[in-house]
């Protein structure tokens, strides 16, 4: 779905807005972690996780009716052929905005072949397809990692290695055989108000994103970030206060939003409109795959050894920016192309 939606409007977007626009959206991603935690911080303590999760999917729900007002883009009705669909969309476009429509006619060659998964490992993008599925693996990996590990430090009170006094052992399922109890710590005011803290972190760099993202690129940007999400991933080892901890944790997840949103925008604007939505849709799944992984290293794996997860995620993240800053194509000021 956010890929859909973010391909959409880079076809809209004129090449020099995109790099403003764009990460601007993250605005409204952030308004909805603030409410989950909000709704958690209210729900979870009276009636349960249960009812979390059922009113958290009302707005997925109430979505999908809301799809039919987006119209579709009209570079793709002209490339398939239904001119008359993209100079409505764009009519309507130029109604809103109390413009008037150019003269002249839309033209654009028909093509008659879309995009093939083989198309995206051709030996033109061959390579950048590879190093933007390591990256898209890696971002993931590094979000939902710092997302998961920020309640997993808060609840067992582990930044220095030490459990917290506060845990409390609750048996849920435990078997005959003698499984063993689940430890659960359950989070005081405090805890929620250091996730809203941290996840307000997501907004902090836009502006510095914006602008390296227009003046140094798309790659040289992206490379400088998850450069530094690997530094506070090892930073988060230090034995520090609370303050610390959310100091850090803020930064975290200021960079990693901010790796999203260039690779977002690199990958909708280096592949043509043929292979676009294929192109985003792939890295898409290694996405997904990051973010299955992620749980067992900032939660299995971090509670036998925080040095280890940790170091984990910094390394994933220097590989990742290596193989943001060697991306053989440069995307800034670049027009959509149309065809391979």
């Amino acid at each position: 779905m956010a890929a859909g939606r973010l391909i959409i409007k880079t076809e809209f977007l004129p090449a020099k807005y995109r790099g403003y626009m764009l990460p601007l959206s993250q605005v409204f991603w952030l308004s909805g972690s603030l409410l989950i935690i909000g709704l958690a911080s209210v729900i979870i303590p009276t009636i349960g996780w249960r009812w979390l999760i059922r009113v958290a999917s009302i707005p997925g729900i109430t979505l999908i009716m809301a799809f039919k007002f987006i119209p579709e883009s009209a570079r793709f009705n002209v490339s398939s052929g239904n001119t008359p669909a993209a100079l409505a969309t764009l009519e309507h476009i130029a109604k809103m905005n109390r413009a008037v429509m150019p003269e002249g006619k839309l033209v654009e060659p028909v093509l008659e072949k879309r995009g093939r998964f083989a198309d995206l490992l051709d030996a033109k993008y061959l390579r950048t397809t590879l190093q933007i599925w390591v990256i898209w693996l890696g971002i993931s990996f590094a979000y939902y990692g710092v997302i998961l590990a920020s309640a997993e430090l808060l609840e067992r009170d582990l930044v220095c290695g030490s459990k917290s006094d506060s845990e409390v052992v609750v048996n849920q399922g435990v078997s005959e055989e003698g499984q063993s109890p689940c430890h659960c710590h359950v989070f005081a005011s405090s805890d929620y108000r250091t996730m809203i803290i941290s996840t307000v972190g997501e907004i902090a760099l836009n502006p510095l994103n914006i602008l390296g993202i227009n003046f140094l690129g798309r790659r040289l940007s992206l490379s400088i970030t998850m450069g530094c999400t690997a530094l506070f991933f090892l930073l988060l080892n230090i034995c520090t206060s609370s303050a610390g901890l959310i100091g850090f944790l803020f930064v975290l997840r200021a960079l990693v939003a901010a790796n999203f949103n260039t690779i977002y925008i690199y990958t909708a604007e280096v592949y043509p409109t043929t292979m676009r939505a294929l192109g985003m849709g792939t890295s898409g799944s290694l996405c997904r795959i990051g973010a299955m992984v992620a749980p067992f290293i900032s939660q299995v794996l971090m509670s036998a050894s925080i040095l280890g997860s940790l170091c984990l995620f910094s390394s994933v993240c220097a590989i990742c920016a290596i193989s943001a800053f060697t991306l053989p194509i440069e995307t800034k000021g670049r027009a959509l192309q149309q065809i391979k």
